[in-house]
C-alpha cells in the first residue's frame, strides 16, 4: 500500500525531530503494509518551509538507511504546500515539488477557511498540467461548515486527500462524522495517514481502512488505494462523479 501524505523527515518542520523518531514511525508504517510513502514536508507554511532541495537530499540518505535496515519501504519526493498566489511561479522554477515526480501536488488551505482566489489558483495549475490534491478538507473549518465549499473545488477540478486518523476518529467524532459524509458523496478520491510521529499524531493507515469497512464503505477503501497507486505511477486515477449528480457513473482524470 501507499501513503501519499506523510511527514516523515527529521528536524525541518512539526514532523520527527530525530532521524531516530523517523526509523520508528517507518517501523509502523512497515507493520501496517505500507510500501511507499510520499514525504510531504509543509513548505509555503507561515511556520515552516522545507525547500525542494532538503527534501530530496533527506529523502535519499533515508532511502539508503531503509535499505540497509531492510525494511521494504521506499520514499518518494514531495511537499505539502500551503496555498499561495504565487504558487503556479514558483512551481515553473522548480522550487516546489510535486507529489513524486508526478503531474499531482499536494494543496493545503488554510485551516480555517477556503480562500476566494482558490478555484483560480485551481485552474491555473490545470492549465500548466498540474492536478492540485487537496490536503485533509475534512479539518478545514470552512468546508465543515459549507461541505459544498469542496465540491465547488472539486468540480473546478481538483482533488482531495483524506486523512486515516480522521476517518479513524482520533480528531474527535464531528471530523470523523463529516469525513465519512464526504466519502459517501463522492469527494474525496486519496488517502494518507499525515504522520507526524508515533503519539500524538501516528500513522493509522490500517485503522482508518478498518473503520471504512466497518461503515460498509470499502468500495471506497478500495477506490482511493488503488488512486493512490496510480498517482504514483503518474497514471490517471478513478473519480466518481459527486453524489448530487450521478453517484455510479466514473469520469477519468489525468
Amino acid at each position: 500500500m501507499i501513503d501519499i501524505h506523510m511527514h516523515i523527515l527529521f528536524g525541518v518542520d512539526d514532523g520527527p525531530q530525530t532521524i531516530e523518531e523517523t526509523m520508528r514511525i517507518l517501523e509502523i508504517a512497515h507493520s501496517e503494509g505500507i510500501t511507499d510513502i510520499i514525504a510531504t514536508s509543509h513548505a509555503l507554511h507561515p511556520q515552516y518551509h522545507v525547500a525542494a532541495d532538503e527534501v530530496r537530499s533527506q529523502v535519499r540518505l533515508l532511502n539508503d538507511i531503509i535499505e540497509s535496515s531492510n525494511l521494504g519501504i521506499t520514499l518518494h519526493s514531495g511537499q505539502e504546500i500551503r496555498l499561495a498566489e504565487d504558487i503556479v511561479d514558483k512551481l515553473k522554477e522548480k522550487t516546489l515539488l510535486t507529489m513524486a515526480d508526478s503531474r499531482y501536488i499536494l494543496l493545503e488551505l488554510p485551516s480555517g477557511s477556503v480562500p476566494h482566489y482558490t478555484t483560480s489558483i485551481i485552474q491555473k495549475l490545470l492549465a500548466e498540467g498540474v492536478t492540485p490534491v487537496i490536503a485533509h478538507p475534512e479539518r478545514n473549518r470552512g468546508i465543515a461548515e459549507k461541505p459544498e465549499r469542496l465540491e465547488r473545488l472539486v468540480r473546478a477540478g481538483a482533488l482531495a486527500q483524506i486523512t486515516a486518523g480522521s476517518v479513524a476518529g482520533s480528531f474527535g467524532k464531528n471530523i470523523q462524522k463529516l469525513s465519512l459524509q464526504l466519502l459517501e458523496a463522492n469527494l474525496i478520491h486519496l488517502y494518507g495517514s499525515d504522520a507526524h510521529n508515533t503519539t500524538v499524531r501516528p500513522p493509522l493507515f490500517e485503522k482508518g481502512l478498518d473503520v471504512m469497512e466497518k461503515k460498509k464503505l470499502g468500495e471506497y477503501a478500495d477506490l482511493v488505494l488503488e488512486n493512490n497507486s496510480q498517482l504514483l505511477k503518474n497514471e490517471r486515477l478513478t473519480i466518481l462523479e459527486t453524489e448530487v449528480l450521478h453517484k455510479t457513473k466514473k469520469w477519468w482524470f489525468f
